[in-house]
């Protein structure tokens, strides 16, 4: 499974263009439970980030804190993939029209 850390000094702009340079952007269907899951995981990965960062600690993999970060963002990541894709434009109307898609 893909994994990504932080690095020092990292913002949450170098994280997210990271993700998104290694995950192709799809939109996901997320159920409500999914849904709560996904808000409380963020929640407690913004806690600890904040923590580490209050504390004046850089992130290494020795931390406590940051290692249980990686955690909650594994868990995070798994529960977000494991919700089904929306199909995009291209596949809606290919499923209208009675062709199948290959993606």
């Amino acid at each position: 499974m893909w994994c990504f850390r932080f690095h020092r000094g990292a913002t949450k702009v170098d994280c997210v263009m990271q993700a998104s340079s290694v995950v192709s952007i799809r939109r996901r269907r997320i159920e409500p439970e999914a849904g709560r899951a996904l808000e409380i995981l963020g929640h407690a990965i913004d806690y600890l980030a904040d923590e580490c960062i209050h504390r004046g600690s850089t992130f290494s993999d020795q931390d406590p804190a940051f290692e249980a970060m990686q955690m909650l963002m594994e868990r995070n990541r798994a529960i977000y993939f494991a919700c089904p894709e929306v199909p995009n434009w291209k596949e809606r109307i290919g499923s209208w029209c009675g062709f199948k898609s290959h993606h």
